[in-house]
């Protein structure tokens, strides 16, 4: 290949450099965007005391059966899902909650961690109770809900019995959309749990910017190929 030749090949290269470069800035403002505009759900999650930790449950209250001496927690609070919900602001402690409760046959004893969040996440006009516990004794084969139900009425459920309200609080909504400033967005709640998917740029965007990225990249190896 002739110098001309060199110097039309490189050019050709640099232009696709640049064309790169500017497609992975494109990708990378998108990928941001969906980041810092992300949107969470204000609900009551629902935890599990395991150990001296929480974990996130897996099921509804309704579905759980707790054994003798669990410990239930609850917390209302604005996250984007499960994976940044803010945990119970108390640890799992059975012995503490119950110990004035004591074991009566027939019966289990389930201790729950009752904590209503922060003014930061509350709704608007509304102000979020203290924190509290309570020792439920219920029947062997209660629910999470039944346990909650027996300390802490009145509950408020939606038509897809996802929990909305703990003793009346928030005195309505349930599993709204919140945009990052914490403005309500959408008053209709997700029709799974809330939070259980991040936002994001979708899926096309992102199978685009990625088929572009290949043909440049396939056009710089061909443009070395007739340098070469």
């Amino acid at each position: 290949m002739n110098r001309a030749g060199n110097r039309a090949g490189n050019a050709f290269g640099g232009r696709v450099a640049v064309a790169l470069l500017l497609v992975l800035g494109a990708a990378l403002t998108v990928l941001g965007a969906g980041t810092a505009h992300a949107a969470g759900y204000r609900y009551w999650s629902f935890w599990e005391g395991k150990g001296s930790g929480w974990a996130y449950a897996t099921q509804g209250p309704s579905l759980v059966r707790p054994a003798d001496g669990s410990v239930q927690g609850f917390r209302f609070s604005v996250s984007e899902d499960s994976q940044d919900s803010a945990k119970p602001r108390r640890a799992p402690d059975f012995a503490t909650v119950c110990a004035d409760t004591p074991a009566k046959e027939g019966t289990k004893r389930v201790a729950l961690v009752i904590d209503p969040g922060t003014p930061a996440d509350a709704p608007a006009g509304e102000t979020p109770s203290a924190l509290r516990t309570a020792c439920a004794q219920v029947a062997p084969g209660a629910s999470s809900a039944e346990a909650l139900a027996s300390v802490a009425k009145p509950l408020r459920y939606n038509s897809d019995a996802l929990l909305c309200a703990i003793s009346g609080y928030p005195a309505s909504g349930c599993g709204e959309q919140v945009s990052g400033g914490g403005h309500t967005a959408s008053a209709s709640p997700p029709s799974t749990h809330p939070g259980n998917g991040r936002s994001g740029p979708s899926t096309g965007v992102l199978v685009g910017l990625g088929a572009v990225l290949l043909l440049g990249i396939a056009a710089v190896l061909q443009a070395r190929r007739r340098r070469g």
